[in-house]
């Protein structure tokens, strides 16, 4: 097994008919990210995330699931990057990424932790998650970012399909990709996990130094969660656009930080939840 779809033999029925035929799969394995750096208390590289994920773009997902989680912001407090370990022998993959830190960047093990439980979906009150990420740091995106015309806006999600290889391969895949001024994808990724396609895009953007994306859009293939504006937010994306509907939180979320939020958007409806002033 290679690659991000694997083929095999399935049974398919149609009707009264039943034939063998081959077909593929999305292939899903564990990635663990660890940490490391030259100062005392992640001196040893540490384990902080265990994520399943599709294969690909590992070193962008794990680079973006450190901004949106506010342990780096920039390039500059990267030392290294890549995986680690031998590949694993049945899938040839390497699930391990490790991101060296440099000297002057310092971590709290013991924040991130606490933080890591307030984000999580684990039953905690969405006041409590919202004022985590208040004491990370997020800023207002109020003033800031693009417009875009509602004509533009109709015509994102068939500019996505036709650059979602594996979507059109294994139908099993999410995609998130931001967008610029004129409507065009910049970059997309795909993924078994929403968050993870999105993790891979921030990673990019931050890998070219065009992180915060402040005149960036962002154009998911799911619902809006909680977790995806908060990622959002920490790469300074002001407009985020599903194909799908948004949760209560994640509203509130985007109201208080001054994104754009839309959902719904199919054919020629969507539906505005907040930031109207950037729909022209």
């Amino acid at each position: 097994m290679t690659g991000s779809s694997h083929a095999i033999n399935i049974n398919q029925v149609q009707g009264d008919q039943q034939s063998t035929c081959e077909d593929y799969v999305a292939v899903e394995e564990p990635l663990e990210i660890q940490l490391s750096s030259t100062t005392a208390d992640t001196a040893a590289a540490r384990s902080i995330s265990i994520t399943m994920r599709t294969p690909g773009h590992d070193v962008e997902l794990a680079l973006g699931f450190l901004l949106t989680e506010a342990i780096i912001s920039s390039m500059d407090e990267v030392s290294e990057t890549g995986h680690m370990g031998t590949p694993d022998p049945e899938s040839g993959f390497q699930n391990i990424v490790r991101v060296g830190l440099e000297p002057h960047v310092r971590v709290d093990m013991d924040r991130l932790q606490r933080h890591f439980y307030a984000t999580s979906s684990c039953g905690v009150c969405g006041k409590t998650s919202i004022e985590a990420l208040r004491h990370n740091g997020l800023k207002s995106l109020k003033n800031k970012g693009a417009t875009y015309s509602r004509d533009l806006i109709r015509a994102l999600p068939d500019k996505l399909l036709e650059q979602q290889r594996l979507f059109s391969q294994t139908g099993g895949l999410h995609a998130a990709a931001v967008f610029d001024d004129q409507g065009e994808p910049v970059i997309v990724r795909e993924d078994v996990g929403r968050h993870n396609a999105l993790d891979k895009v921030i990673g990019a953007l931050l890998m070219r130094n065009e992180v915060p994306a402040h005149n960036m859009g962002l154009l998911v293939s799911g619902r809006i969660s909680f977790e995806l504006v908060q990622k959002a937010l920490a790469a300074g994306i002001s407009t985020l656009i599903a194909v799908s509907a948004p949760s209560s939180l994640a509203i509130s979320l985007a109201e208080e930080y001054g994104m754009t939020l839309v959902g719904f958007l199919r054919g020629d409806r969507f539906n505005i939840y907040t930031g109207m002033h950037r729909i022209t």
